[in-house]
């Protein structure tokens, strides 16, 4: 079971649907390997800000990365307070009356603070897992990184430990009045996929290597 600190009662527990909430790590990794992407949200000089960014879990921190001149990553290795959060579609939940309507999801929201990662061999380790969370197994088929690129690449890690989970599944709650009405309800799945690659111009007579043929089965 993950710690749960200052966040815990008032932000990590829902107060709506608190019985979709989940804290327990094996739903909050699962959430976190599947999702390609995160949104970090915080607040700098009064204003709000929210970014999507890629990210990779590995043991209990979560890792982003970005070059060291950007602004989104200064602000966050100063150690500032951020709220990141993962939504994963599942569903539409179409119910009989447009109130009643809602989605399918698995989500995960986190609070916590930055951490640089500074060791060469740490944030090349980190570089390693996100590239390969994104396109499977291609890391030692792309040209290594030179240590220019390592040095001019910032890793920030954030711990899991104010995590917690929120699920909805099944079919819609539609009121018991509306249930003999003659109106259909259901759900429409929703699915995202990796399709076929397409090889720009430089990539004419190279064939397509085996981590990507993997990608269509």
């Amino acid at each position: 079971m993950l710690k749960r600190k200052k966040y815990m009662k008032k932000y990590l527990v829902p107060s709506r649907a608190a019985k979709r909430a989940h804290y327990d790590e094996a739903t909050i990794h699962a959430i976190l390997d599947e999702a390609l992407y995160c949104t970090v949200s915080y607040v700098s000089e009064g204003l709000p800000f929210s970014i999507p960014t890629a990210f990779v879990r590995h043991g209990d921190k979560l890792y982003i990365h970005g070059s060291v001149g950007s602004h989104f990553i200064r602000i966050l290795e100063q150690g500032i307070p951020v709220c990141i959060s993962i939504t994963l579609m599942d569903a539409l939940v179409i119910a009989k009356s447009a109130v009643s309507h809602s989605m399918n999801y698995r989500s995960v929201i986190l609070f916590a603070t930055a951490e640089k990662v500074e060791d060469d061999m740490q944030k090349a380790d980190a570089l390693e897992w996100l590239t390969n969370k994104v396109v499977p197994d291609s890391w030692d088929y792309l040209r290594p990184m030179t240590d220019k690129e390592l040095r001019k690449t910032t890793v920030l890690a954030f711990d899991l430990a104010e995590a917690s989970a929120k699920i909805r599944t099944g079919m819609p709650n539609d009121e018991p009045e509306d249930e003999s009405l003659p109106i259909w309800s259901g759900i429409i799945p929703l699915q995202t996929s990796r399709l076929a690659p397409i090889g720009d111009d430089s990539s004419q007579g190279i064939p397509l290597p085996a981590h990507l043929e993997n990608l269509l089965r």
